[in-house]
């Protein structure tokens, strides 16, 4: 099935992304290439686009859609993580800008046999790189309480964390929960009838902090984020877009920290450590207009943040 997932905040993110045709750029969340198809629209003959992604599903799909780029195409198979290592291979030293767009993909969710989508029914899965061997049934069948009740509360930031990890690990004592199915209507019971009424699917929190434990999603942000400013060119773009309030607190908090200049204690009366501010944030983070979030309602939580490279 081809990869289909509509770009959030594609006008704004590209438009703040390529500075330069004749540019390199970097799309570290290719997907269903709808941001890449509109960068690689913006390089002539002289620039260059590479695409990472680590769902095989994205690397085809990409392939097909940027064949008849102007522009110089790679695509790769890869975590973002390595973002260093992959520039590396192709031995580019610095780029122009690099894009993060977040988050499971709408392709991801709508194919039920990923496992991603309390919607409908399916093997217990998640996966984001389906040749990983840790999968949600993993986390779901080999966790104890306690781990459980964490990531719940960490990932999914859930009120009623300790009873849904309390009754994971009691519905799964006679046999595994081995489906999305199974996992929702463990769940259910967990969460008392009056609060199911109110607000998201009962579900909804406990699906992202496993998918975010599964994929290590928040684990691998900060670096990867800090190795990509590394990587600009001086006037070079950084732009993510996140999704919810936890990566985009990471994201946030290391864009403050790389615009940072005097990182002396208070208690000195003048800097020793010459630090210098490695970029600048460019204005205030940038959110869906409302004739996009009618179109789109997944993309009602998105949150555009844009820094410029300053300094090498």
């Amino acid at each position: 099935m081809e990869f289909h997932h509509v770009s959030v905040l594609l006008e704004e993110s590209v438009s703040a992304l390529v500075t330069n045709p004749e540019g390199v750029y970097v799309d570290c969340t290719l997907g269903g290439s709808g941001h890449a198809a509109k960068i690689v629209s913006q390089l002539n003959s002289l620039g260059r686009f590479i695409g990472i992604d680590q769902d095989p599903a994205a690397i085809e799909t990409g392939k097909k859609r940027l064949a008849n780029a102007s522009c110089q195409v790679d695509i790769v198979q890869s975590n973002f993580e390595n973002i260093g290592r992959v520039l590396d291979e192709l031995q580019i030293n610095q780029v122009d800008g690099i894009l993060f767009d977040l988050g499971v993909s709408s392709h991801q969710l709508d194919i039920a046999e990923r496992g991603f989508s309390y919607m409908q029914d399916a093997p217990l899965d998640m996966r984001m790189n389906p040749t990983a061997k840790f999968s949600a049934y993993d986390v779901v069948n080999h966790y104890s309480e306690e781990q459980l009740a964490q990531i719940i509360i960490d990932y999914g930031e859930d009120r009623w964390a300790k009873r849904i990890a309390k009754f994971i690990v009691e519905g799964r004592m006679n046999q595994p929960i081995e489906t999305t199915g199974e996992l929702v209507t463990v769940i259910k019971k967990a969460i008392p009838a009056a609060a199911r009424r109110d607000g998201p699917h009962p579900a909804k929190r406990t699906f992202q902090a496993i998918r975010i434990e599964v994929n290590n999603e928040l684990g691998i942000l900060k670096e990867a984020f800090t190795t990509s400013i590394e990587r600009l060119a001086i006037g070079g773009r950084l732009c993510i877009i996140t999704f919810h309030s936890l990566e985009d607190r990471i994201a946030k908090q290391t864009l403050q920290q790389m615009a940072k200049g005097c990182i002396c204690p208070v208690s000195l009366p003048i800097c020793m450590c010459n630090h210098k501010p490695q970029i600048k944030v460019l204005g205030k983070p940038r959110v869906p207009s409302a004739i996009e979030l009618e179109e789109n309602p997944r993309a009602r939580s998105a949150k555009l943040r844009v820094a410029e490279k300053i300094v090498q």
